[in-house]
């Protein structure tokens, strides 16, 4: 059931694991778990897409053929403003999953917050549902508090990307709950950077939303044969829809619908480089980006996602045993004129 119009025992194309492919909510997505790490920090950051570049390294992989000669690597260049920690939320388990048991706001805020959320009047009060606790409050309820997470805001003013709305999120702060009471207190109303979260030569997970594409016919979507002329009523599509028993359409059925714009996950990506925007900047800009204005990380590798696209990056939650921890040696770095 489900097959297409090609050579014989063709099977559908597009993977099943993608499923609904529905239209993404937002522009960047949530992230709801994290590596369980040992030591008390901010399990992932964000940053904007900048486009591709490569790199010439010495390859360092144990059982690689190039092994120590050089190769050109790939890149995607990401531009990593600092998040400001203005909020933290404390989380409780109970049947249903996890629950809001308590938070506490910092007492002051970015003007540029506004154009977000409410933060003051009475629509601020009734959204309050929770009432904000101190320090030492937190501290005696640490028994039933399942997650600490900071809500942090992202700064797009500091970019060249011409917006200053910010975008809101969480982000789970690791290990032990008292240890990440004391660390989310401490962040509390302050300015995080990329490299307080990450190193060089360590492997990330990417959350991003994909290239957006709208209604796409099944010929486009799946990439269906053409029908041959008069076989069927409609060319661009499956030639069938299914068995007459039972008689409804399966979901493996590739028809029309929603493509692109929608969450997509990449596993293990090798963090090559952290470096300053200096280093990295094009004669003229990037093309449809401009010029990165803070630190600018290095990915080996695409990522989903069209420029300017907001990146959530976190830690590995099962990191690929093969990479090694020792990042490769930079010989050069690609810079022209005509990055895309």
């Amino acid at each position: 059931m489900g097959h297409v119009i090609g050579d014989k025992d063709s099977p559908r194309r597009g993977s099943m694991q993608f499923w609904p492919r529905s239209r993404a909510k937002r522009a960047y997505p949530s992230i709801t778990n994290a590596p369980e790490l040992s030591e008390t920090l901010l399990t992932s950051f964000s940053g904007y897409k900048v486009g591709m570049t490569h790199i010439t390294v010495i390859d360092n992989l144990k059982n690689s053929p190039s092994k120590g000669q050089e190769i050109t690597v790939p890149v995607t260049v990401i531009e990593c403003p600092p998040l400001t920690v203005f909020s933290l939320r404390f989380y409780s388990k109970n049947s249903n999953g996890l629950s809001i048991l308590s938070h506490v706001n910092s007492d002051s805020y970015d003007k540029e917050l506004n154009r977000k959320l409410v933060l003051k009047g009475k629509k601020a009060k009734e959204k309050d549902k929770k009432k904000p606790a101190n320090k030492e409050d937190v501290l005696k309820m640490a028994d039933n508090i399942e997650r600490i997470t900071a809500v942090v805001h992202t700064h797009p003013k500091l970019t060249s990307l011409g917006k200053k709305k910010p975008e809101v999120m969480e982000v789970i702060i690791s290990g032990d709950i008292k240890e990440a009471i004391n660390k989310g207190f401490e962040l509390l109303g302050k300015q995080v950077s990329v490299n307080d979260v990450f190193k060089e030569g360590e492997q990330i997970d990417t959350f991003s939303v994909t290239k957006g594409k709208g209604f796409q016919g099944s010929v486009k979507r799946f990439g269906v044969k053409i029908g041959r002329h008069k076989a069927e009523k409609v060319k661009r599509k499956a030639m069938t829809l299914g068995a007459w028993s039972p008689r409804k359409v399966d979901h493996r059925v590739p028809q029309h619908g929603q493509m692109g714009y929608q969450v997509r996950c990449d596993y293990n990506k090798w963090l090559m480089k952290i470096v300053e925007p200096e280093k990295v900047n094009v004669k003229g800009g990037f093309i449809n980006y401009g010029e990165p204005k803070n630190t600018v990380l290095l990915i080996k590798g695409s990522i989903p996602g069209p420029k300017k696209r907001l990146i959530r990056l976190r830690k590995s939650i099962r990191p690929n045993k093969v990479l090694p921890k020792q990042v490769p040696e930079l010989i050069y770095l690609s810079i022209s004129s005509k990055q895309g």
